[in-house]
């Protein structure tokens, strides 16, 4: 794999990970709640879910899911599933922000692995990112090093990408600004997670 391809790998992996959507609700709501190393768990458990698709893509397994249908249908619905019943929890406050901040009690780093990691595999929107733009990459390199670069390249990006935003999230000065408005953050994350939802059912 030439330098210039792997630069295009990553500007399209940067793309990916910097789009806004329910992966950066929910390290945000375990930023804010649990602090910087809960929202660094819940980063890089999420990396994790983007590296086991870049596996399966890189494994020619993404094929076979875009001639299932019926596979990618449950794939589908159960991430807005999962969507809509984090964005129910959220409007409830029920394990959302404010309730956790004002309970002292956040949820445990196991908590916000199984979230983080939940969010990316049961994304619908990440099975079609790399069917339509990761699966052409796959077949530039055949090498050992080269499938391990392509494999590594999304689960790097996106780990480091939402390890910033835990960063920035749970600094002092950002935080005491964020918790004052805790009720209104779990409001609208939880009404953005199920608009998700409903989009992700619609458009199947």
């Amino acid at each position: 794999m030439t330098v210039s391809i792997w630069l295009s790998l990553l500007a399209v992996c940067l793309l990916g990970a910097m789009s806004p959507g329910p992966s950066l609700a929910v390290v945000a709501k375990h930023s804010l709640a649990g602090g910087r190393l809960h929202g660094i768990v819940t980063s890089w458990a999420h990396a994790a879910g983007v590296g086991v698709y870049a596996l399966i893509t890189l494994l020619g397994l993404a094929v076979v899911l875009k001639q299932s249908p019926l596979l990618f249908q449950g794939i589908t619905y159960a991430g807005a599933g999962y969507l809509a019943y984090l964005g129910i929890r959220a409007l409830r406050s029920q394990g959302g922000v404010a309730a956790k901040l004002a309970a002292g009690k956040p949820a445990s780093l196991l908590e916000a692995a199984r979230d983080g990691a939940m969010i990316s595999i049961l994304n619908p929107k990440l099975a079609l990112f790399f069917l339509a733009l990761f699966s052409q990459y796959v077949a530039v390199g055949t090498e050992f090093g080269s499938r391990a670069i392509i494999v590594a390249t999304p689960l790097a990006v996106d780990g480091l990408w939402y390890t910033l935003i835990a960063v920035v999230l749970s600094s002092p000065k950002v935080l005491e600004t964020l918790r004052s408005r805790a009720k209104m953050i779990d409001r609208l994350s939880g009404v953005v997670l199920i608009l998700l939802a409903l989009r992700v059912v619609i458009q199947v």
